[in-house]
């Protein structure tokens, strides 16, 4: 078995996505025009799809669409990480993008109250499930050095997955779905 804990793997999972918002954010600061595509992109692709929904059917949109990602960031690691480590950094990159061009167009406020009531509860299952991803990349090299067993590590990984991510993603949709909209109705 490795020496590495889900929390210090959950640590570089935090770092490999805090390095990505960065990287979104400087790409946005210096072309503009790349923020308006992102933004262009994201609203046709996503906001536009699920935003319309009563917020029951969008809770449950949300989660669904939470619980995927976070599958592939767990299951990715299966690639020894790097699907992990991919989908760590993309979705940095375009959040960084995205919360970038709303802070230029809407202000500091806005982006705390569109983010912070769910992503307290979605960015830690979101790097859990990143965390969790790592670990079982690490896992399948320490098999494959004849130091560990994959397939005995996956299942309290799994567990913990299902009891940790999983109910942070389902209180997170719900926050999204019924109180973020109510707070950026104040604020608007």
């Amino acid at each position: 078995m490795s020496e590495t804990s889900p929390v210090r793997a959950t640590i570089l999972a935090t770092v490999f996505f805090a390095v990505s918002i960065g990287l979104g954010v400087v790409a946005v600061t210096r072309d503009p025009a790349a923020g308006e595509e992102i933004m262009a992109l994201f609203a046709g692709q996503v906001a536009g799809q699920i935003l319309s929904d009563s917020p029951a059917v969008l809770a449950g949109k949300l989660f669904l669409n939470n619980l995927s990602a976070c599958l592939l960031l767990f299951l990715g690691g299966a690639s020894l990480g790097v699907v992990t480590v991919l989908v760590l950094s993309v979705n940095g990159l375009l959040i960084g993008a995205v919360t970038e061009f709303v802070r230029q167009e809407q202000g500091l406020a806005f982006i705390a109250a569109a983010l912070v009531p769910h992503g307290i509860f979605e960015i830690p299952a979101f790097l859990i499930a990143g965390g969790l991803g790592l670990l079982l990349g690490q896992e399948l090299i320490a098999e494959w050095q004849g130091t560990g067993d994959a397939a005995a590590r996956a299942v309290p990984l799994a567990r913990l997955f299902l009891r940790v991510v999983v109910p942070l993603l389902a209180i997170a949709a719900v926050v999204e779905a019924f109180i973020t909209p109510a707070i950026l109705s104040m604020i608007a």
